[in-house]
């Protein structure tokens, strides 16, 4: 499972194609055609010894297991070919695993910031058996696993990372991180972090999703009787992204199994709970250095409104604070068709800038917290679609 696993590399050139021989290779066969039909141009390329050609920059994937409490967790990496400028950890979401992010995760590897990432207890390939689809434990149990994966000595365990380590989560990974960010008993391992990202977090169910009181009372007490005892819950695809293709990927991948157990749920409704009514704030200045948030304002899955009122009301703490609503776009910012372009570069560009060092730690207290809003983007067309994709 350790095994090393290197993507194609291939060079491009300006014009977009594929081409298969080294820059320098091939600046020698360009010279060489310039001699025999344009010795002038030939002259120009042998003087300014400027290739035309560009390497794009390789990405190493690294696969791996974690043993966290009697348990073998999926683990993998992306990793840039150079030295590391920053390190991100991902949480994913429900009926979610850390293999449905490849473009997202390679832009940024691309960009020298090295990804971590783990299937969860009961997600994913960290799944061994049918029994175990959904069988997350309690919220003490999630919250372990996340802090046992951080207190790798290659992250944020003793000493620590060289390089500024950041922790983002997904959905319902959001509302996970938000949680232990919020933790006291983690405070010691929040304040090692540079910063948190949170994609389209679950702090409130939509309009669409929520569920009726009823249906929650009596769900929680089933599950008190029964906590190992699995639902599944299916979320509509076309609720979750605009992209035909990846709405498709979706239906066909097996390890999104939309199960989860009573006491799963239960778990997740109370943090969510918690969240939306504003028990769960960062309101201790210092622990959380810097927090980005991005939401789609048309995302059915999660409500854009109970995260935009966490921020406001749950996160004085934390001086270098953003919040940036995606104007339209649906649940998975990371695949939400030809725009989700512009949230790779969000991401990447808010780390790097942070991680220089803790001279831009150093936030005026008089500043407000930055509220960006973005155009309306159209529809997106069926071709070119990404096939990375996340759920709840």
């Amino acid at each position: 499972m350790n095994a090393l696993r290197q993507s194609d590399q291939c060079h491009v050139l300006s014009c977009g194609l594929s081409w298969p021989f080294s820059p320098q290779t091939s600046f020698h066969f360009v010279l060489l055609i310039s001699l025999l039909f344009n010795p002038l141009t030939a002259l120009i390329l042998s003087i300014h010894h400027t290739p035309i050609i560009r390497p794009i920059r390789m990405v190493l994937e690294q696969e791996g297991t974690l043993s966290i409490s009697g348990a073998e967790l999926y683990t993998k990496s992306w990793l840039p070919d150079g030295p590391v400028k920053a390190k991100l950890v991902f949480i994913h979401g429900f009926s979610d695993h850390i293999n449905r992010y490849p473009a997202f995760f390679s832009h940024l590897a691309s960009k020298d910031i090295a990804v971590y990432g783990f299937d969860q207890r009961g997600w994913g390939r960290s799944v061994k058996k049918p029994a175990e689809k959904g069988l997350t434990g309690p919220t003490t149990q999630v919250l372990s696993d996340i802090a046992a994966f951080l207190s790798q000595p290659h992250l944020l365990g003793s000493p620590g990372s060289q390089e500024p380590v950041f922790v983002m989560g997904h959905s319902m990974g959001g509302g996970q991180v938000l949680t232990f960010a919020a933790e006291p008993k983690y405070e010691s391992l929040v304040k090692k972090a540079r910063g948190f990202l949170l994609e389209a977090p679950f702090i409130g169910f939509s309009p669409e999703e929520r569920p009726s009181w009823l249906k929650i009372t009596l769900g929680r007490l089933a599950g008190r009787l029964m906590p190992h005892f699995q639902l599944v819950h299916k979320i509509a695809v076309e609720n979750l992204t605009r992209d035909k293709h990846v709405q498709v990927s979706i239906k066909e991948d097996e390890l999104m199994h939309d199960t989860g157990t009573l006491e799963g749920f239960a778990g997740l409704l109370d943090r969510t709970n918690d969240l939306q009514q504003g028990k769960m704030k960062l309101g201790k200045e210092g622990v959380v250095k810097s927090l980005w948030v991005g939401h789609g304002t048309a995302d059915k899955t999660t409500w854009f409104e109970a995260t935009k009122q966490w921020f406001e009301g749950c996160a004085g703490g934390v001086k270098d604070r953003t919040l940036k609503a995606y104007e339209g776009w649906f649940h998975q910012l990371h695949c939400d068709g030809e725009c989700s372009g512009e949230f790779f570069e969000d991401v990447a560009n808010w780390i790097l800038e942070r991680a220089g060092g803790e001279k831009e730690e150093v936030v005026k207290a008089e500043e407000a917290p930055k509220v960006q809003e973005v155009a309306a983007v159209p529809e997106v067309a069926d071709e070119g679609s990404q096939k990375a994709e996340a759920k709840l």
